[in-house]
């Protein structure tokens, strides 16, 4: 029994582009679930590579996995998620985006046993919430347990990376809310800044309203806003936004930072004109970096005058680590924000 990617009874979170015959995961975060009394599951998927190892993740009963993908784009793959489950029990199962734009992920669909149900998904969260952000909002790298408050381990090639357990998703989970996140590794606000897309980088300004914005991969489509609407933004950039030149450490005052605080201040307001009655959290994460960031953005956030926009701090703010965040940082990071917002609602 084939279950194609447009059945009713699918949920799917997170910005999603559609061609004829599947849906394209972008962002991480990305997911698709599926309820059903069956033994067997499988998914047909391709995958577009543009750099590193690429995996998908897999839910299954609670439990997860990840599958390593091949990088032949042409090749509609058959992945088997699980076999021999007890076919009298409901059984849910999610497929998720581990990873940011280093690959698209094309989904076609399910397969069950031809003698399978598919099951209402009921239980679907109320609060929604959408966060801009980087390679740490992305889960970048997050499962090197062993490097906590340590550099990455030099020898990963994407297979650490999970979005699961980065702090936004934590974060939604702990709020019982759904999630988009538009994180890229290496962003930076501005384009011709960062890491993101190197040598011509690109910033959260010309990503923020597109669903798929990497060139590498040569289309380039525009997300419709009215297709989603949060109760809660979070806009954790500021971070890769001292590379090539860290200009905000030198001097607070100079012209390039004068005017990466107006772009910033642009750019929340957009959000606030997008978004008219959503909370708006501007934050930077304990990943280390130069306190005149977190300065500038407080500046902007007390000129705005707005009590729908909030300047946030984690308790070991922009000194925590010189790695990415791993699942237990990203655990506390999160219980932190968890209260804040909860204080917010």
């Amino acid at each position: 029994m084939f279950i194609s990617a447009n059945n009713v009874n699918l949920e799917y979170s997170g910005r999603i582009d559609y061609e004829d015959d599947k849906a394209i995961f972008v962002f991480p975060c990305t997911y698709v679930k599926i309820r059903f009394k069956g033994k067997n599951i499988w998914a047909y998927v391709d995958n577009k590579n543009n750099y590193w190892d690429n995996y998908v993740g897999v839910i299954i009963d609670g439990n997860q996995e990840k599958i390593l993908l091949e990088n032949d784009s042409a090749l509609k793959q058959h992945l088997e998620l699980a076999e021999g489950l007890d076919e009298t029990k409901e059984h849910e199962v999610m497929l998720f985006k581990r990873q940011d734009s280093c690959h698209e992920l094309g989904f076609y669909g399910f397969e069950l046993d031809d003698n399978a149900s598919v099951l209402e998904i009921n239980d679907k969260p109320r609060l929604k919430l959408e966060v801009y952000g980087d390679s740490v909002s992305a889960g970048e790298v997050s499962e090197a347990i062993d490097f906590v408050g340590k550099p990455d381990p030099e020898w990963h090639k994407g297979e650490l990376s999970n979005s699961y357990y980065s702090y936004s998703w934590i974060l939604a989970r702990k709020l019982n809310a759904k999630l988009h996140d538009i994180a890229q590794g290496g962003i930076a606000l501005l384009d011709n800044t960062g890491w993101f897309n190197a040598p011509d980088f690109i910033g959260m300004e010309s990503v923020y309203d597109k669903v798929r914005y990497n060139p590498a991969f040569g289309r380039t489509t525009y997300w419709n806003f009215d297709k989603y609407t949060p109760d809660i933004v979070i806009v954790a950039i500021g971070q890769n936004d001292n590379h090539p030149e860290d200009y905000m450490a030198e001097f607070y005052h100079s012209k390039k930072s004068e005017n990466w605080r107006e772009h910033y201040r642009k750019f929340v307001m957009k959000l606030m004109e997008i978004y008219p009655k959503a909370h708006i959290i501007l934050c930077t994460t304990i990943l280390e970096h130069h306190k005149n960031w977190d300065d500038s953005i407080d500046e902007v956030c007390k000129s705005l005058v707005n009590d729908r926009v909030h300047h946030f701090y984690f308790s070991n703010n922009g000194k925590g680590t010189p790695g990415h965040i791993r699942k237990p940082e990203a655990e506390k990071m999160a219980d932190e924000l968890a209260a804040y917002i909860n204080g917010l609602i």
